[in-house]
């Protein structure tokens, strides 16, 4: 049952992996083979002889013994478990989002457009590429690059141009990402999964993360296609907003979900639910500045339709990105399902004793750098939401330790050496039609250069905690 297990999760994640050429979006393959894995595991009960307990993070004493009755009850209560962490993340991603599409509902990045005063190719290159690091840490990198192309395709005329832009607008992106609990949804994962802490991912991550988006954005820099000046800028028109809120909301919006790390250091409660508290606090001002009826639930015929199309809180429900919720849920409990089984503990164990050292090991137990790095290539192969969501059953390291910030860095940026390997490439892949193997002969390189040179920044970083 084990071996049909394992088959059914490579088939559902080749079709995740192969979405494009499938066209088949990869939340249902991945909804699929989460019901598929779990079913088989509630059917195969009887013959399994060990099971992993994530509230211990160790095998199950004795399960071998354990009566159907005990087993059926044990699964459940494990299933539980995977379902309440899962929801944690899912929360929180869906404030996020709703935040951010309030401060768009105002027209709140129309601001960002006020800052390109300048022509010159290379000043426009820094200035996306460090707004892309800073922005992505503070509304994520998905996010992030939506917002930056979307101005950028109303700055830069000439297509080609703008796909070298957008490639390193990509590269940056996920450098930010890495960085900050809420710049990434893998960091994100394992922030709420306590496994890293705001300061200490900070102090890893800042450095390597910064030399990953500078170096590349420095030798794109001296490339022909970045001579000169463009041809085409925005207009005053363009860069007005069109509402007078637009400042009042955009610097509210960020400041409220900067607030969440800090929320959760003083309350120690967990994020999601400084997050609901921004989102609140957010979605009051809006309400108030949009001038509508003062309810947040309505549904009285007409009345409530007609409010729900003037309310900033329900528009921006309605607009968030739910296809992307569904996968990380089916994703999640995917591979919980295998976590349940003990297979990425014992796959984590066989690396352990395989893998050879590279520099200074990880940790006490061993753990190879060589094999976090090759979790980024990995990631630029395949989606890393899965690889950290694995890294999490498979490792035990305490809380903040340099395993965990590792993984963040190179599942985060090794993502950038594929157009298909990160949520920002996948999103500007989309928006520009960017080719795959386009991306591959000119970004990829530069985003390789990148990782490598954080990665050796990490190996000094990590000395100093």
């Amino acid at each position: 049952m084990e071996v049909a297990i394992i088959i059914v999760f490579v088939v559902g994640y080749l079709a995740i992996t192969l979405e494009h050429s499938l066209k088949i979006d990869k939340l249902i393959p991945a909804l699929i083979m989460m019901a598929i894995c779990w079913a088989l595991i509630s059917f195969g009960l009887e013959n399994f002889t060990q099971w992993f307990d994530p509230s211990t993070h160790g095998l199950v004493d004795g399960f071998g013994d354990y009566t159907h009755d005990d087993r059926m009850h044990l699964m459940e209560k494990t299933l539980l478990h995977h379902m309440g962490k899962t929801a944690e993340i899912l929360i929180f991603l869906l404030g996020a989002m709703t935040i951010v599409e309030i401060i768009d509902y105002f027209d709140g990045f129309s601001i960002i457009k006020g800052f390109i005063k300048f022509k010159s190719k290379v000043k426009t290159l820094w200035f996306f590429a460090i707004l892309a690091f800073i922005l992505s840490a503070i509304i994520d990198n998905l996010t992030a690059t939506i917002v930056l192309i979307s101005i950028l395709q109303k700055i830069v005329k000439e297509r080609d141009i703008r796909l070298w832009y957008a490639g390193l607008i990509i590269i940056a992106a996920n450098a930010g990402g890495a960085w900050s609990p809420i710049g990434d949804v893998t960091t994100t994962m394992l922030w709420i999964g306590n496994k890293v802490t705001t300061g200490h991912l900070f102090g890893y991550l800042f450095l390597p993360s910064l030399v990953c988006m500078v170096i590349p954005t420095y030798i794109a820099s001296y490339l022909p296609i970045f001579k000169g000046d463009l041809e085409s800028t925005i207009n005053e028109e363009d860069s007005k907003p069109k509402s007078k809120y637009s400042s009042i909301m955009l610097y509210l919006g960020l400041g409220a979900i900067i607030s969440v790390p800090v929320f959760k250091v003083v309350t120690h409660l967990p994020p999601y639910v400084g997050m609901m508290l921004a989102l609140g606090v957010v979605a009051i001002f809006a309400e108030i500045f949009s001038r509508t009826k003062f309810s947040l639930s309505q549904f009285d015929g007409e009345e409530s339709d007609a409010y729900a199309h003037h309310s900033p809180v329900h528009y921006s429900l309605s607009k968030i990105e739910l296809p992307s919720i569904l996968f990380f849920l089916g994703i999640l409990l995917a591979v919980a399902a295998l976590e349940s089984l003990g297979l990425l503990f014992g796959f984590a164990t066989t690396l352990k004793e395989t893998m050879p050292m590279l520099g200074t090991e990880l940790h006490g137990e061993g753990v190879s750098d060589l094999v976090i790095l090759l979790f980024g290539f990995a990631s630029a192969v395949i989606d890393n939401v899965p690889l950290v969501a694995a890294s999490l059953g498979m490792f035990s390291e305490p809380i903040d330790d340099e395993l965990w910030h590792f993984i963040a860095y190179s599942a985060g940026t090794g993502g950038s050496m594929l157009i298909i390997g990160s949520a920002a490439g996948v999103v500007a892949m989309g928006m520009e039609r960017i080719d795959f193997f386009w991306y591959l002969k000119k970004i990829a390189w530069l985003a390789l250069i990148g990782f490598l040179c954080g990665a050796v920044v990490f190996f000094y970083t990590r000395t100093l905690f």
